[in-house]
């Protein structure tokens, strides 16, 4: 992994690991990676958006797997290196896969064509399917793309992080009457990922509104037409780490 040299000379540089992270998460910037990687050539090696993209437990470096470590932008420019659990399972669904029939009443060819994350999740949508899963009839889609975090805090054990103007993004969310639901999709077998992804949207809009905001985990399998959804809550929303996965369920659309 081209990352790991990078990240080796970085903790080297900044005395990462004499850090007590016991008390506070190790602060880092963006030109502080520069400065510690502008010798290495590759863009893989020096680019601070790639080496600070670390979506999945395996797409850490070696440094921070071995150390318990995990990275979280607080600001732009600005990263807080944390010691924990940073990402939670997306297990197997066990339970029987689910015959949906489409409430659309009509084909759809476009949504035939590729195989995008967006286009399975709006197929999905059309057909009514996130409103069945939910059991909720109002929801109408309303949220989509990048936005801004608002301040807020949250611990991941004893360490503090304060995030402030963060760019985050969803790849669907839907309001109805008494709730939100935000949705994270992919287009592949994930096994794990990132709580960030789940947890900034939720932090974001639960300051927006007072009705309940939900995460969803959505996956579409090209290959055998399977629709995954996993519903995930934060019974403490000051931390980061109480992620509880509430149902799940697989279905095919006929």
């Amino acid at each position: 992994m081209a990352k790991n040299a990078s990240w080796e000379q970085i903790f080297k540089d900044y005395k990462i690991l004499e850090h007590d992270f016991d008390k506070s998460p190790f602060d880092l910037s963006a030109e502080q990676i520069k400065k510690s990687c502008q010798k290495f050539k590759k863009t893989t090696e020096k680019e601070v958006r790639i080496l600070c993209k670390q979506d999945s437990r395996k797409s850490r470096p070696n440094i921070f797997v071995l150390n318990n470590l995990f990275i979280l932008p607080v600001k732009n420019g600005f990263y807080n290196i944390i010691k924990g659990e940073g990402y939670v399972d997306i297990p197997e669904i066990s339970s029987g896969i689910i015959e949906y029939e489409t409430q659309l009443g009509f084909s759809l060819d476009s949504s035939k064509v590729g195989n995008s994350e967006m286009q399975h999740l709006d197929f999905a949508y059309a057909s009514s399917l996130i409103r069945t899963f939910m059991d909720d009839k109002s929801l109408v889609l309303t949220i989509r793309g990048r936005k801004y975090t608002p301040e807020f805090e949250f611990y991941v054990k004893k360490q503090k992080i304060k995030v402030s103007s963060v760019q985050t993004e969803v790849d669907a969310g839907y309001e109805g009457k008494e709730q939100i639901v935000l949705i994270e999709a992919k287009n592949k077998k994930t096994k794990d990922t990132i709580i960030r992804q789940l947890y900034y949207p939720f932090r974001q809009w639960q300051s927006t509104t007072k009705k309940k905001v939900v995460t969803l985990f959505f996956e579409k399998d090209d290959k055998t037409g399977v629709y995954s959804i996993w519903q995930f809550i934060f019974r403490n929303k000051n931390d980061y780490n109480s992620i509880k996965l509430v149902k799940s369920a697989r279905y095919v659309i006929k």
